[in-house]
């Protein structure tokens, strides 16, 4: 219980770092009571409580308290399932779509942003730089001493997601390809964002872990409380110029989605025209994060 409460003030925490804009008036306008049910990954999870904000007026302190994404496969899921309408979320993993596709449900997916897979460690960690033939072999188990990339002498702690995490997802296509990620200890494995930031900050006061999670999440934890540090990416720090341009190597689209049945005239299909719009993608950067072009 405890484990829980401490990660819910994490997620406020975060929440609250990024869901403090106070918007313009849009054009779309929808009662609370008419609002979609809105899924997706953790990290949208700010954008989604800024969407519902400008569109139906309710206050983001509020929204604050009451949204809950259920992270990435598992709102596919309950897309496919009727218990969400609209869904704001990183690249699934395979599987879930061919899911999807076994259960006859066609999605619409729009790319609306951009985001990138980033890598951290404790903050003491002289290595600065990472390429990505040494993330590769780090998590291949090839690499498992920090003084092979530069640093002292001491073992490399790799932490991993779980297999249906976005991030997961992310590092298996961006960066791994075709090379194969080792099997973790259940001591290396972590089941949350939340979790591999504290993992990394604090394991046992060293400074030998290394994590990877997306940036918008991640950058909300660059500060004294967190003691980590990121990492460049073949020589390229991530930051939102570095994404937006395309300079960072490890960049990926984050989508809208809804049924492919949806309604023409339906509240859900005209939220899902409005985030995808050029009013959305305002929304979208003023909200933090990356939109596209």
């Amino acid at each position: 219980m405890k484990k829980l409460i401490k990660s819910l003030s994490l997620l406020f925490t975060i929440i609250l770092l990024f869901s403090s804009f106070t918007f313009k008036p849009v054009s779309l306008k929808i009662s609370p009571d008419d609002y979609p049910r809105v899924d997706g990954s953790t990290a949208t999870i700010p954008l989604a409580i800024n969407l519902r904000s400008a569109v139906t007026g309710e206050s983001v302190e509020d929204l604050q308290l009451t949204t809950i994404h259920s992270t990435t496969t598992d709102s596919f899921r309950a897309l496919a399932n009727n218990q969400s309408d609209l869904l704001l979320v990183y690249t699934p993993n395979n599987s879930v779509l061919q899911e999807l596709k076994d259960k006859g449900v066609d999605i619409i997916m729009t790319p609306i942003g951009r985001d990138a897979l980033v890598f951290f460690t404790n903050e003491k960690n002289k290595v600065s730089n990472l390429t990505t033939k040494q993330i590769q072999n780090i998590y291949a188990g090839n690499i498992i001493n920090w003084k092979q990339v530069g640093g002292k002498n001491s073992t490399i702690l790799p932490y991993q997601r779980d297999a249906e995490s976005g991030s997961q997802v992310l590092m298996e296509k961006l960066v791994m390809g075709d090379v194969n990620m080792m099997t973790p200890t259940k001591d290396y494995l972590v089941t949350s964002m939340l979790g591999i930031v504290e993992t990394v900050a604090s394991y046992k006061n060293t400074n030998n872990a290394l994590g990877y999670s997306v940036y918008y999440y991640i950058k909300a934890f660059l500060n004294d409380n967190y003691k980590i540090k990121l990492l460049k990416a073949n020589g390229v720090m991530p930051s939102n110029k570095t994404i937006k341009n395309g300079t960072y190597p490890f960049c990926e689209n984050f989508y809208a989605v809804i049924r492919a049945d949806e309604p023409e005239n339906s509240e859900t299909r005209k939220l899902f025209n409005f985030i995808t719009s050029d009013e959305g993608k305002k929304l979208i950067e003023d909200s933090g994060y990356v939109a596209l072009n």
